[in-house]
């Protein structure tokens, strides 16, 4: 998109959802490639460093500025299956209930759930239009995860205990995350060799997508049998789409984000429009400003025009290079399907299993939909300050975390780690604002005198992770889930 700012000069910096998703973009840049290898190569990484978020068989989004072309969001992100099979055939799937908190939830996995995976497609051909590093090279440090092992820290390890129903459904899994027959400790390294083998594979080209015709039929017959709908003709079929980005405009500044079909940026739009009509916030922490802002996200209900759209876990990574390219990828897996792709070693995801995506009776969605998602890789550009490149995870709250996020960097001003490490508010489907604990006494009181309040006691991921970094070095991995973040100076 002709237009958008471009940085004179930019500092080279990573930020991402684990440790090791930083190291892998970071050694990618520092062996020559640029943003968009980083990606990829986060990408993969992710796919062993943080499993329960991101997968070779999730989907996803890259917003992507390169120096010298137009901006361009490539949509990875997944279809509905059933290609050749009657639409009166309706997938087998298995419910497993989840504790959260004092709360209980139902989710359906199993083969049954999977949609048509995009990461791995969408990885392949993001480095096929911009990347320069060879694909060998990218995928190494991802090669090296898997079959060495990696620690998945508190952060991931708790998500893991958190789904540990789902992710030992099968006995692949068991072995994966159980290795010592109980759920990861917070210092348990996992390894997946069978992983490693088809990463290395595809660096080498020996494989070059899950459409290849050996592996697809093996696909299709494990995932049939067991009441699946994900055909061999559904991979061969799936394509990335190029987008042009959605941009908005909020105070003077320019957020460049992820269009329709996706409606998680359009709510942000929508949110930030509402804000804008009162004067600026000089501090969040002002009641009165906090109420305006509380009201603004009750804007953002979901269109329902908008299609079906995915509301699961994810992760994201923001990138700067030397060079002056800016990425922005945010994927996911839902919260997994507990099942694997074939015999690939590739976590399956359960997007199909969102109620309210794949009806059940003849009601169910033909094949070949592109799903939308609250997902949101965006660049924010103001004048006179380093152009941020962000996102997050989060669910519904990725729109209320990015919203915020936004209004601390334009109407307080204030430095990048400070506006994601602020305190945030969501409110949620019930009407209820939950709060988190560092809020003042007076704001919570001015917000419990319209709303339901719910204070939390601790920070938590609930909350969105807003991994993000600025042209001009500044960078953060949200501790909420565990992020992580680097400054290259030594790029060149």
């Amino acid at each position: 998109m002709a237009g958008a700012p471009r940085a004179a000069t930019t500092v080279p910096s990573v930020a991402a959802g684990h440790p090791a998703t930083v190291a892998a973009a970071a050694e990618v840049l520092t062996a020559g490639g640029n943003a968009f290898d980083a990606a990829v190569a986060a990408g993969f990484a992710a796919a062993v460093a943080e499993p329960v978020l991101s997968s070779l068989g999730g989907g996803g989004f890259l917003l992507a500025r390169p120096r010298d072309g137009d901006e361009v969001l490539f949509d990875f992100f997944v279809d509905t299956p059933g290609r050749g099979i009657p639409i009166t055939v309706q997938p087998r799937m298995v419910p497993v209930t989840l504790r959260f908190g004092a709360a209980d939830q139902v989710f359906h996995v199993g083969h049954g759930s999977v949609a048509v995976p995009g990461c791995l497609a969408g990885y392949l051909h993001v480095h096929g239009r911009l990347g320069r590093l060879a694909l060998d090279r990218v995928v190494a440090p991802a090669v090296r995860l898997a079959r060495e092992g990696v620690a998945l820290g508190a952060g991931q390890a708790s998500v893991a205990r958190l789904v540990d129903p789902i992710l030992t459904l099968t006995a692949a899994g068991r072995r994966r995350f159980h290795p010592g027959g109980a759920p990861l400790t917070d210092d348990a390294v996992v390894t997946d060799p069978q992983l490693g083998d088809l990463i290395e594979a595809i660096g080498a080209g020996r494989v070059t997508g899950f459409d290849d015709p050996a592996i697809a039929s093996r696909i299709e017959e494990v995932g049939r049998a067991d009441g699946g709908l994900l055909t061999a003709a559904d991979l061969a079929a799936y394509s990335v789409h190029e987008r042009d980005p959605l941009v908005v405009s909020y105070r003077g500044a320019r957020l460049a984000t992820n269009p329709p079909p996706s409606s998680g940026a359009t709510l942000i739009a929508r949110a930030l429009d509402a804000f804008a009509r009162g004067a600026p916030a000089p501090d969040l922490d002002d009641p009165e400003a906090l109420v305006r802002l509380v009201a603004a996200l009750a804007t953002m209900t979901r269109d329902p025009d908008a299609g079906p759209t995915a509301t699961a876990g994810t992760t994201h990574v923001s990138i700067v290079d030397a060079d002056g390219n800016l990425a922005a990828m945010t994927t996911s897996n839902g919260s997994g399907s507990g099942v694997h792709l074939g015999d690939t070693g590739v976590l399956a995801n359960n997007i199909c299993g969102e109620e309210d995506l794949l009806p059940v009776g003849e009601d169910r969605l033909p094949a070949g939909v592109r799903v939308g998602s609250m997902m949101a890789p965006s660049l924010l550009d103001r004048p006179g300050r380093p152009t941020v490149v962000f996102g997050s995870g989060g669910s519904e709250r990725i729109r209320s975390a990015l919203a915020q996020v936004v209004v601390r960097l334009v109407d307080e001003d204030r430095d990048l780690a400070d506006a994601v490490l602020a305190p945030r508010v969501h409110l949620d489907t019930s009407g209820t604002v939950q709060v988190e604990p560092t809020w003042s006494d007076a704001a919570v009181a001015a917000l419990a005198d319209r709303w339901p309040v719910n204070r939390w006691s601790v920070s938590d991921l609930y909350f969105g992770g807003v991994h993000a970094v600025a042209t001009d070095g500044q960078h953060v991995g949200d501790p909420r889930r565990g992020g992580a973040s680097r400054r290259l100076d030594a790029v060149t």
